[in-house]
């Protein structure tokens, strides 16, 4: 954090709210919508600032590269194997860091929203999979204004100077209608779509605007279904 809180606080200006429902001590689950693949800077920011230390699932390529990778390690994120046969070593490495009292930060959706507008797309199973076996508490969380920065649908690169950026966490999502049901597909689905419509709504507050239907494009959340992804 001493190598990103600097230039945000230098160049962002920040709306951080519901802070107060990040847990304090304990294992718990940060259910986060993905806008653009500048948010985990802001993210991190937020988590660290609410007195946690920020443990995002990223893609595990960049565990490989020369400077990212030592460095990430060294901080203690978590590699995810999207696609392979490890996919499931995901799922297992969140497990033992909520077991050991850890905040793990989970994108649900897998990668970028592909909504034309950054409203959320329906999520992988793997964050409902997590969140019914260990039984640790799932903080909904909504950013926005990383888009500006960096967005992935256009491609497009905002340099404007204190670019605003929102988080804003809500209070844990009840899951206690399904904590003791097995897991099985539609279980695991239902439990996402919950966790997803408390993310899109603390969105909706903080745009002021009506949300749509979760969005799904084609059959992408039906590809690796159970795997926790992030994405940086």
């Amino acid at each position: 954090m001493s190598v990103v809180k600097p230039p945000l606080l230098a160049f962002t200006r920040r709306t951080w709210r519901g802070m107060e429902h990040i847990p304090a001590s304990g294992g718990a689950i940060l259910a986060v919508n993905h806008i653009s693949h500048a948010d985990p800077f802001g993210l991190a920011h937020y988590v660290y600032d609410a007195g946690r230390w920020p443990q995002l699932l990223g893609k595990a390529s960049l565990f490989h590269l020369k400077v990212i990778g030592p460095w990430l390690k060294a901080v203690g994120q978590i590699p995810v194997y999207r696609g392979t046969a490890d996919a499931s070593k995901s799922l297992s490495a969140a497990e033992a860091a909520i077991d050991r009292g850890e905040i793990v930060i989970i994108y649900p959706e897998g990668t970028v929203s592909k909504e034309p507008s950054h409203w959320p797309m329906r999520g992988k199973t793997g964050v409902a999979r997590l969140a019914l076996i260990t039984g640790a508490p799932v903080i909904p969380i909504a950013q926005w204004g990383a888009q500006k920065m960096f967005d992935p649908l256009t491609k497009k690169v905002g340099l404007r100077f204190r670019n605003h950026l929102s988080v804003v966490a809500g209070p844990p999502v009840d899951l206690s209608p399904w904590r003791d049901k097995p897991l099985t597909a539609t279980v695991l689905q239902e439990v996402t779509d919950e966790i997803m419509y408390a993310i899109r709504d603390l969105l909706a507050e903080i745009r002021g605007e009506e949300a749509p239907e979760l969005y799904s494009p084609g059959s992408r959340h039906d590809t690796n279904p159970d795997s926790p992804e992030g994405s940086a």
